[in-house]
Order: structure tokens, then C-alpha cells, then sequence
């Protein structure tokens, strides 16, 4: 391939009018002229600004480093005050830790669900509102009567009220001890409760029985006693298993733990020779 010629820059130059050359030459040697007169005018407004912003922060400083002092200081104390106090916390949960096991922890909601099992049984747990459709919607405002009202207990004789007890002090001997097979019976206990709620309770709580012959519009309901004994026999099933069912309950042995030790130890790297006959 041949290239082919270029023309020549002072051959474009010459193409251009002489009249446009001049007024662009004159224009230039005008703005060189104007930027020579403003060049001591810039820098005196130069000059002034860095005046005043010295003059400013000369009188600022004085009157703001006190205060920016104090922020930081307390914004020092406060992380420490934030330090300390989450290595507090961090020793006490510690030291909590130590003695709230998990099997104690499950051993007190033992024990908790076994005396709200028995003081359930003394709760209102049924009642016959008189009335009921006339209050609807005022429930708010007012409630209708209520009679013949009866405690959890009176439907089952106060059965409920040794098995929470025994419930109660099965947890406090799996708090001292292990103990499965008792959270076993505590899982009986529970599923018997519930049983007796929902076969005995329930159906005689809404029962308005002769309240419907005196009364017109008798309807029975079933009062917080109720609900409160249906969650403390759940408590019991639910805590009984967690006791039988939690990964803490396994043992180890002495010599499992030295075993896990030595499983855990690091291994010494070997040396250069070891390595090359190795590799060989």
C-alpha cells in the first residue's frame, strides 16, 4: 500500500483568510492583556480570603476546642463505661452459666409447671353467663352476669392437685441429680393431666346444665382457670421431654475426655528429612 501525501499545515494555514488570522491574533493579545491586569487583583482577593479564614479560625478556635474536648472525653468515658460494663456481664453470665446447667434450667420448668398445675386447681375455671346475646358488642363496656361458677378442681374431685404436687417435687430431685426415668413420669403425669382437662373439664365446663331452664339466654363459658391448667400440663409434657431428651445428658469418661485431648492437639510438623523421605 502507498500512503498517500499529506498536505502540509502551513498549506491549511495559507488557506484561511488573512482577515480571521488578524481578529483571532488580536483577540488572543486581548485576553493576554486582560488576564495580566487581573492577575494583582487575584491575588489580593487571594491574599484577603486566607486573611479571613485565618482571622475565623483564629477566633473560633478558642471558643470550639473546649467543647470538641469535652465531647471526646465523654465519648471516651462512655466506651469504657460500654467496656466495663460488658465484661461484666461476660464474668457474671460466666459465672451463671456454672451454676444455671441446662438441667437445672429444665428442672426449675418442672417445678414451675407442677405448682401452676396445682394452683390452677383453685382458679374459676367455668362459669353460665345470663344474658349473653343482650351484650353483644359491649363487651368493653360491660359484662354480663355470671353464676354458678365452679373452681378447676370440683370437676375431677382435685385430682389434678396431688399429681402437680408430685410433678413439683420430681423436679426438684432431677434439679439435684439426673434423673430420666423420673422425667419420664413427669411426661406421664402431663399427658395424664391433659387428659383429664380435655375429657373431664371441658365437657362439664360447658355445660350449662339447669342455668338454662331459669335463666333465658344461659350460655356456659370457660374462665382462665381452664386455660391455666391446659398450659401447665403442656409445661410438664414439654419439659419432661427436653429432661430426657437433652444432648448434655451423655457422660464422658476420663479417659474419653484425655482421648478428645489428644484428638485435639496439634501435631508436630515434621522435618525436612522426614518430609523427603516421605515424599520419595
Amino acid at each position: 500500500m502507498i500512503a498517500a501525501k499529506r498536505p502540509r499545515i502551513g498549506r491549511r494555514l495559507a488557506a484561511i483568510p488573512s482577515a480571521v488570522v488578524k481578529w483571532t491574533r488580536r483577540l488572543d493579545r486581548s485576553a493576554d492583556r486582560a488576564l495580566e491586569r487581573a492577575h494583582p487583583a487575584l491575588r489580593r482577593v487571594r491574599r484577603s480570603a486566607a486573611t479571613a479564614a485565618a482571622a475565623a479560625l483564629a477566633w473560633l478556635g478558642p471558643r470550639v476546642r473546649p467543647a470538641a474536648a469535652a465531647f471526646f472525653r465523654a465519648l471516651a468515658l462512655a466506651d469504657a463505661t460500654a467496656r466495663r460494663a460488658c465484661a461484666s456481664l461476660a464474668r457474671a453470665a460466666t459465672a451463671a452459666s456454672a451454676v444455671v446447667t441446662p438441667r437445672r434450667a429444665i428442672a426449675a420448668a418442672i417445678f414451675a409447671a407442677g405448682i401452676g398445675l396445682a394452683v390452677s386447681q383453685f382458679l374459676d375455671y367455668r362459669g353460665v353467663e345470663i344474658g349473653q346475646p343482650g351484650y353483644a358488642g359491649l363487651t368493653d363496656v360491660a359484662k354480663p352476669p355470671t353464676v354458678d361458677v365452679e373452681a378447676a378442681g370440683e370437676a375431677h374431685a382435685y385430682l389434678l392437685l396431688p399429681l402437680g404436687a408430685i410433678a413439683a417435687f420430681i423436679g426438684l430431685v432431677c434439679g439435684r441429680r439426673e434423673s430420666p426415668r423420673l422425667s419420664l413420669a413427669v411426661v406421664a403425669i402431663g399427658l395424664l393431666s391433659v387428659a383429664v382437662i380435655l375429657l373431664v373439664d371441658r365437657p362439664a365446663g360447658l355445660d350449662p346444665g339447669a342455668e338454662t331452664s331459669r335463666f333465658a339466654g344461659a350460655s356456659a363459658v370457660l374462665d382462665d382457670g381452664f386455660y391455666a391448667e391446659l398450659a401447665a400440663a403442656g409445661g410438664l409434657v414439654l419439659a419432661g421431654l427436653l429432661y430426657y431428651a437433652r444432648p448434655c445428658r451423655i457422660r464422658i469418661s476420663s479417659s474419653g475426655r484425655a482421648a478428645s485431648a489428644r484428638r485435639r492437639r496439634p501435631r508436630r510438623q515434621a522435618s525436612s528429612q522426614a518430609r523427603v523421605a516421605r515424599s520419595a
